[in-house]
Parts: structure tokens; C-alpha cells; sequence
């Protein structure tokens, strides 16, 4: 009998063994606490970064009859995108697809239920957390045509924008299109959401021309103190930018939150010490603007690179986003109101190259140029070209057809007055 029961026992505990192993079981989603904790925070942070976070840091910089445009567009670009990611853009971005753009089988989020999992974290969460990308991307092309954009054009613009170029190069990048097979290095949007925006917003900006007044008139930032305000938001929701895309709460988004804190004081010293190396003084505008350099160019590197070369990329950055904001915009004439490619555009791309250079197979699994794997700065210079040419192309089309049919720029009269009172009938005293 004794027998009977130990070899009944052994067979049982033999059964069990087998089932856990059995890799069907094995890769069975489960959801996890911890990680769905961190990823709500993470969501709730990056969409801080639009609203206020954002809206403040540009409507402090503008001239103070133009500061509620500004805040009325980053506010309604936020819910725009929001109906436009549920209805379309998530699945354009996310669903199986082709090697360009994801199918139609999620439109209106079809399938999302309250158990479906991605991962170890909720679908409807990972859902949310990348529409907040969605909602901060076309935001951030504002900067670049401010003071002189219809509101009316500005939402065709971004709402059109999101789905024929985000959404796309979304998919190239995260949802399996061809610059994820490629092996392009990308790990919260440096191509994604800055080269993405940097391009759009230098392509608007050369279509519109400059502003009335410009180098005549007064242009200087009204209010600091809310640009300063934007700027700290900002840096303490890309916590959740940079770390929520580890997708997890574990070494990947700690290391993430690391190397992002010590990007972005590099690049605010940089562009602070060369700043007042050229010009006599250090600018409250300039270290802010470092720091939202190093921000950017820390985005695609934040889970491949260790601390020392964080150091490397903030530094780096700053140097370069000081470059594109002052000589370049200068020598080549064109009118980006704040800087928008000369800190997300250049700092992007930065960032994106310098990626495939201290890439650690330690950190991220993938070695780069200084491990001896040259070819990953290849491999993130064709990322950064195909996303160029995609964001170029398609920009210029969309406005273009929109200049056509109801226009993009306001009246003389009223970009005379202020779109505060012209637009929107309303004024700050």
C-alpha cells in the first residue's frame, strides 16, 4: 500500500513538473501589480508633460497677447489626439499589419477587454500610456509655428499628422515594422516622437515664413517663470517617458531613471557654460533649454547605454542643441519661434546616433561602436534618414493641401493684435 501511495506521489509531483515546464504554460500572461502600478504612474506622468508641463514652458516664451493660443492649442491637441488614437491611430500604430503601417483590426479598440493583458500590465494600460506619446508628439511641433498658425489649421494639421506620420513610423519602430526588424535602437522616441516632431516642425515653419516683427519688434519670452515651471514638469514626467518604457517596474526602468536624470544635467551645464562662455551671461532660457535638449537626446538611448555614457550623450547634446537654436536657425534664415528642431529635431538626432555608439550589451543586450559593433551607428543613421524623409514629405503634403483648401496662416491684422483676442476672443491681463 505504502508502495502504491509513493509511486502515485511520484507520478503526481512528475505530472507537475512537466506542466510547468511546458513552455504553453510557461508563456502564459500574467498581471502583475507592481508593473501596473508603475505603468499608471508612468501614463499619469507623460500626459503631465502636455498638460501643464508643455503648455506652460511654451506659453511662457511667447509674447503675452499669444501666451492662451498656446495653451488652447496644447489643451485641444490633447483631446484631439486622444478620440483620434481610440479610434484609429492605436491600430495604425500597434495592430499586425505590413511592414509599414498596423491593420485595422483594433479601430474603436476593438478587443480591448478588461482582462486582456500586454505583457505583465492590462491592454487598456499599455493603450493609454502610448496614446500620451501620441497626445505629446504633434504637441510639441507647436513651438515651431506659434504667433502666426490658424487654430483651425493647427488641429487639421496635428490630427492628420498623427495618423499619416506618427502612427507609421510608430509601427516601424515599436509595433514590428521594418526599422524594429532592422535593428534600430529607439527606446522612448527618439525618432518616434523628436526627429518626428523636430522635422515637422521645421518643415511648418519654413512654409509659414517669419513672423511680423521679426528683428524689428520685440519677441522676448513674456514670462520665464512659467517656461521654468513647464521646464521642471517636463523633466520630472520624462521619468515616466523614459522609465514607462521599460514596461515594467524593474532594473530596466531603474537604470532608465538614472541615466535620464544625468543626461538632462549635462546638457543644462553645457549649454550653460558655453552659453556664458559666448555671450558674458548664463540665461535662465538657456538652462532650461539644455536641460529639454538632454531630455530629448537621453529618450533613445535610455535603455541601452550605462551612466558614463549618459554623461557622454547629455554633454554632447547640449552643445549641439545650443548649435542648432542659435547658428544654425540664424544662418539659415528660417523663423523656428522656440526652437523646436533645434532641440528636438538636433537633439534627437544626437541622441539617436550616439545610441549605437555606447550601446551596452549589459544594459539593453545590444553591444554598440565603443563594444565593438560598429555597425549599430549604421544601422540608427538609416533609422534616422527614413524617418526623416517619411516626416519630411508627408509634412510638407499635408500642409501644403491644407494651405489650399482654408489656409494656415492668420491675417496680418490679427496676428498684429494677438491671436488671444483674435482666435479666441479673450485676453490676459
Amino acid at each position: 500500500m505504502n508502495k502504491l501511495c509513493n509511486s502515485v506521489k511520484t507520478l503526481a509531483l512528475a505530472s507537475a513538473a512537466a506542466l510547468a515546464s511546458s513552455p504553453a504554460l510557461a508563456q502564459t500572461p500574467k498581471l502583475d501589480s507592481g508593473d501596473t502600478a508603475w505603468m499608471l504612474t508612468s501614463t499619469a506622468l507623460v500626459l503631465m508633460m502636455t498638460i501643464p508641463g508643455l503648455a506652460l514652458f511654451y506659453g511662457g516664451m511667447v509674447r503675452k497677447k499669444n501666451v492662451l493660443s498656446v495653451l488652447m492649442q496644447c489643451f485641444a491637441i490633447t483631446c484631439l489626439m486622444s478620440v483620434l488614437w481610440m479610434v484609429i491611430g492605436y491600430s495604425l500604430a500597434f495592430a499586425e499589419g505590413n511592414a509599414f503601417v498596423g491593420g485595422l483590426e483594433k479601430m474603436f479598440l476593438s478587443g480591448l477587454t478588461v482582462g486582456a493583458l500586454n505583457g505583465t500590465i492590462p491592454d487598456a494600460l499599455f493603450m493609454v500610456f502610448q496614446m500620451t506619446f501620441a497626445i505629446i508628439t504633434p504637441a510639441l511641433i507647436v513651438g515651431a509655428f506659434v504667433d502666426r498658425m490658424k487654430f483651425s489649421a493647427v488641429l487639421w494639421f496635428t490630427g492628420i499628422w498623427m495618423l499619416v506620420v506618427y502612427a507609421p513610423v510608430t509601427h516601424w519602430v515599436w509595433g514590428g515594422g521594418f526599422l524594429s526588424e532592422d535593428g534600430v535602437l529607439d527606446f522612448a522616441g527618439g525618432t518616434v516622437v523628436h526627429i518626428n516632431a523636430g522635422i515637422a516642425g521645421l518643415v511648418a515653419a519654413i512654409m509659414l515664413g517669419k513672423r511680423a516683427g521679426l528683428g524689428s519688434e520685440n519677441l522676448a519670452p513674456h514670462n520665464l517663470v512659467l517656461s521654468v515651471i513647464g521646464a521642471a514638469m517636463l523633466w520630472v514626467g520624462w521619468f515616466g517617458f523614459n522609465a514607462g518604457s521599460a514596461v515594467a517596474a524593474n532594473g530596466s526602468a531603474a537604470m532608465a531613471m538614472a541615466v535620464t536624470q544625468i543626461a538632462t544635467a549635462a546638457a543644462a551645464l553645457a549649454w550653460m557654460f558655453i552659453e556664458w562662455a559666448m555671450r558674458g551671461k548664463p540665461s535662465v532660457l538657456g538652462i532650461i533649454s539644455g536641460a529639454i535638449g538632454g531630455l530629448v537626446a537621453i529618450t533613445p538611448a535610455a535603455g541601452f547605454v550605462n551612466p558614463v555614457g549618459a554623461l557622454c550623450i547629455g554633454a554632447a547634446s547640449g552643445v549641439a542643441c545650443f548649435w542648432g537654436a542659435t547658428w544654425l536657425k540664424r544662418t539659415c534664415g528660417y523663423d523656428d519661434s522656440l526652437d523646436v528642431f533645434g532641440i528636438h529635431g538636433i537633439g534627437g538626432i544626437v541622441g539617436a546616433l550616439l545610441t549605437g555608439v555606447f550601446a551596452s550589451e549589459a544594459i539593453g543586450g545590444t553591444a554598440g561602436l565603443l563594444e565593438g559593433n560598429a555597425g549599430q551607428v549604421v544601422t540608427q543613421a538609416w533609422g534616422i534618414v527614413a524617418t526623416i524623409l517619411w516626416c519630411a514629405i508627408a509634412s510638407f503634403v499635408i500642409l501644403k493641401v491644407i494651405d489650399l483648401v482654408i489656409g494656415l496662416r492668420v491675417s496680418e491684422e490679427v496676428e498684429r493684435d494677438g491671436l488671444d483676442v483674435g482666435l479666441h476672443g479673450e485676453t490676459i491681463q
